[in-house]
Parts: C-alpha cells; sequence; structure tokens
C-alpha cells in the first residue's frame, strides 16, 4: 500500500509516520512537508534509510505538487496544518491559506483519482465547554482564528463526502504532547523554561483546562480511523486526563527539580477557551484506547527535552 502523508515532518506527523512504518512492513510511506518552522527533515532522521519511505519537500497548496502524490497514493493522510493559536491571532491568513485552502487542493486531488483521505482536526472546532463534553454531534463553535480554519476544513471535508461521495473521515484530537514537539506548545515552553531557569509563562491565572493525549496513542488513533472507521464519519478521541494549566506548570516544576516560583502568570490570550473535553465512544468502539498514562508520558517528554538541549533551543 503506497501511503502519503502530509505534514509528515512535523511533531505528529514525523511520529505517525514512524508508527506506520515500524508496525506495518507493507506500507511504503511518502511525506509532503513545506517544512515551515515547525516541521524539519530530523525528526524523520531515523527513517531515511528505509527503502519504503520517500520525502517530497512541497506545499499542499500547490495542486501541481499535490495531484501526482494523491495519484500514485492508496490512502492520503492530511496532518498539514498551521496550528499555534497565538501566531494566528496575530496572523490568521497562513491558517486560512493553509489549512482551508490546502485542505481543498487535496481534497480535488483525492476526488479525481479517487483515493480516501483521513482528514486530523482538533477538539477546538467545537469552542468552550465549561461542564460535560462534546460529542461528534455538538455544534462547531471556533473562538478563534486556528479552530476556525480548522472547522472550515472539516466542513469541506463534510462537503466531498456528501456532494461527491467520497471516502473521508475525520478525527478530531485533543491537546497532544510528547517528545520533538515544537517549543511554542505548553508543555515543551514549560519544559524548556524549567530547565533553563527561566520563568514559565502561564496564561490569566491558569484555571484553563485541556486534555492531553500522548502523541504515540494518538498516532495509534488516526491510523484506527482509516483502518476500522466509517466514510463521512467524525470520531473524536482523548487523553483521559485533564489538568489546569498551572498544575501542569507545576508537575513540570518537579520533574526538573525547578522552583515553582518560576511559574509567573501572564495577560490572558484574547478569547482564550477555558475548557475542552469531547466524547470518544465512537473511537472506543472501534478497538482504540490510550495507553500511555499520562505521568508515564510527561516524564518521558520532559526526559527527551532534558536531553536534546540543542535541538530546538529556547522558544521564541
Amino acid at each position: 500500500m503506497n501511503v502519503l502523508v502530509t505534514g509528515g515532518a512535523g511533531f505528529i506527523g514525523s511520529h505517525f509516520v514512524g508508527h506506520l512504518l515500524d508496525d506495518r512492513s507493507e506500507e511504503r510511506v511518502t511525506v509532503l512537508d513545506a517544512l515551515t518552522y515547525a516541521g524539519t527533515k530530523e525528526n524523520l532522521a531515523d527513517r531515511e534509510e528505509d527503502a519504503r519511505f520517500r520525502f517530497v519537500h512541497g506545499d499542499i497548496i500547490e495542486g501541481e505538487v499535490v495531484d501526482p502524490l494523491v495519484k500514485d497514493a492508496d490512502l492520503v493522510f492530511n496532518l498539514a496544518a498551521e496550528s499555534f493559536v497565538d501566531r494566528s491571532i496575530d496572523d490568521a491568513r497562513p491558517f486560512a491559506v493553509t489549512n482551508v485552502q490546502g485542505t481543498l487542493t487535496i481534497l480535488e486531488a483525492c476526488r479525481r483519482h479517487e483515493v480516501p483521505m483521513v482528514q486530523v482536526s482538533t477538539d477546538e472546532v467545537y469552542g468552550s465547554i465549561p461542564h460535560g463534553a462534546f460529542t461528534e454531534e455538538s455544534p462547531l463553535q471556533p473562538n478563534n482564528p486556528y479552530s476556525a480554519t480548522k472547522t472550515g476544513a472539516d466542513l469541506l471535508c463534510r462537503s466531498y463526502h456528501r456532494t461527491y461521495g467520497m471516502d473521508v473521515r475525520i478525527f478530531r484530537g485533543p491537546n497532544a504532547y510528547g517528545p520533538r514537539q515544537n517549543p511554542e506548545k505548553a508543555i515543551p515552553t514549560f519544559t524548556v523554561a524549567a530547565i533553563e531557569g527561566r520563568p514559565l509563562p502561564v496564561y490569566g491565572d491558569g484555571s484553563n483546562r485541556r486534555e492531553w493525549l500522548y502523541v504515540g496513542d494518538f498516532a495509534r488513533a488516526v491510523l484506527t480511523v482509516a483502518d476500522r472507521g466509517t466514510p463521512g464519519e467524525v470520531y473524536n478521541g482523548g487523553g483521559g486526563h485533564e489538568v489546569a494549566n498551572v498544575d501542569l506548570a507545576r508537575a513540570i516544576c518537579r520533574l526538573t527539580g525547578a522552583s515553582g516560583d518560576l511559574i509567573t502568570f501572564i495577560e490572558d490570550r484574547p478569547g482564550h477557551d477555558f475548557r475542552y473535553s469531547m466524547v470518544w465512544d465512537r473511537l472506543r468502539g472501534l478497538g482504540w484506547e490510550p495507553e500511555m498514562p499520562f505521568d508515564d508520558g510527561l516524564r518521558r517528554t520532559v526526559e527527551w527535552f532534558r536531553d536534546h538541549p540543542g535541538r530546538w533551543g529556547s522558544p521564541a
């Protein structure tokens, strides 16, 4: 089977590629990645000698690049995205281009060549929920430019299934974490700051809550949707561990031996969603469960950043 993974040099994408190559001897994997600041070939360095692996440098908005790769594929996983909320608040245009126009380019190629596709999305499309949890039927109410563009991509996928009968499935994941994550995200930001003895910046009063899923479990969830999911369906995923941001920072201070006094509360993010939570019974019904306990995964992540001080450097 020939598999195309867009965004495969990024954090989640590179772990997903590794999962495919390690666990499926028959898969041949092509990665298409624009190698923006969040993606690097270093994430795939241990795959370069694998004869089943190929890397293509290119952008998903470029139809002339995407089309022949999709034509040669049996299945497409779209993990390419602009994904950092703060950057989307500063400049939403790159998010609209990559997340909406880029997804449309892939959908068009998949429609032309009758290739199924799995779209990797986010819990943020539902907006914030103070109590309870979102199901796949909950209304989409994004509250920032990033989540709005991911919502647009999801709706395009829905429309291509309903209008053209295309086999496209959507996985909506919670916050992923693990080794190799870009240092702009919360856990790497806190970890690198704690290791270097700098302030850990926590938005607002730190009470905002997130659910976390280890990146290996995230990769398995995406593949489960491809293997056992139903065309046109949406599948929520969850990690089963919800924590307030300030408690996350405290846990990282404990793991690094840093003083909790380094935790510094900063001006809150505009439109900051208070809490995300999803029901993931539909995905559980396909046989998927998270395997990595949060405490173990967080320890592994902190150890990776401690052991790779020159890999990413300090966050900007």
